[in-house]
């Protein structure tokens, strides 16, 4: 298995101080880089797991915080913080930019060959930099079909690879309707995979916490969104020496 160093960052984001987790590749030369959105809840473990895969893959991956350092296990509290974000375009961008320049600065990262990947309010935000022009080289997201300001989506420069759970109350089929109407307008090459039977943030484990109604894991179609994803990488973002 390959080599992973991992870092924890603080940097300035939507008036707070945010920690990342930071995970580079073996070696010492340049590689190509993805941004990870965690779920609305926050960054934890789980999602700083998905940082050390991509590490192993031979990526710079920096997983970005939302809250602060912050972990809700009060839903509704995490809705009270997450709701308004959503509703703001600019503030989800404000945090996305923050993270990138993370990300960005650091030595190991190609700057030119950078993808962003998130779930929940995290793919939101990766939505939110493919609709302010961001060069990116893929954008993949997982319960995220947030649908933008009227025309904005023609900005976004590369693919769009979203999944969803057919059973996902906060993502109902009007919300894929919409979605699809908006990247199939903007002229944006994109992918939709509708997971049967899946809710709400199917692809992450079960936690001691309450949830909220329609979210529940899958175990199986997680294993297969974590597959897609790291095939869309491979196929827009591969590593080469």
């Amino acid at each position: 298995m390959t080599t992973v160093t991992t870092h924890t960052v603080e940097y300035p984001a939507d008036g707070l101080t945010m920690i990342g987790h930071l995970a580079l590749p073996a070696g010492a030369g340049r590689r190509p880089a993805v941004l990870i959105g965690p779920e609305g809840p926050g960054l934890n473990d789980f999602q700083r797991r998905r940082a050390d895969a991509l590490a192993e893959l031979g990526y710079v991956a920096l997983a970005f915080d939302l809250h602060g350092g912050r972990w809700f296990t009060d839903p509704q509290e995490m809705l009270a913080r997450v709701t308004p974000l959503l509703a703001d375009p600019d503030r989800m961008r404000g945090i996305g930019h923050a993270a990138l320049d993370v990300l960005r600065a650091e030595p190991r990262t190609d700057p030119d060959r950078i993808a962003a990947i998130g779930y929940g309010t995290g793919g939101a935000i990766a939505l939110e930099l493919g609709r302010d022009g961001v060069d990116l080289r893929v954008i993949g997201t997982v319960n995220a079909l947030t649908t933008g300001r009227p025309g904005e989506a023609a900005r976004i420069r590369c693919p769009v690879w979203a999944g969803v759970g057919s059973e996902d109350p906060i993502m109902p089929p009007a919300q894929r309707d919409a979605f699809a109407a908006e990247m199939q307008t903007a002229g944006v090459d994109w992918r939709l995979v509708v997971y049967g039977g899946a809710q709400h943030a199917f692809h992450h484990p079960p936690v001691d916490q309450t949830v909220l109604p329609g979210v529940g894991h899958h175990p199986l179609h997680a294993q297969r969104a974590w597959r897609d994803i790291v095939g869309l990488l491979a196929e827009c973002l591969p590593v080469t020496e």
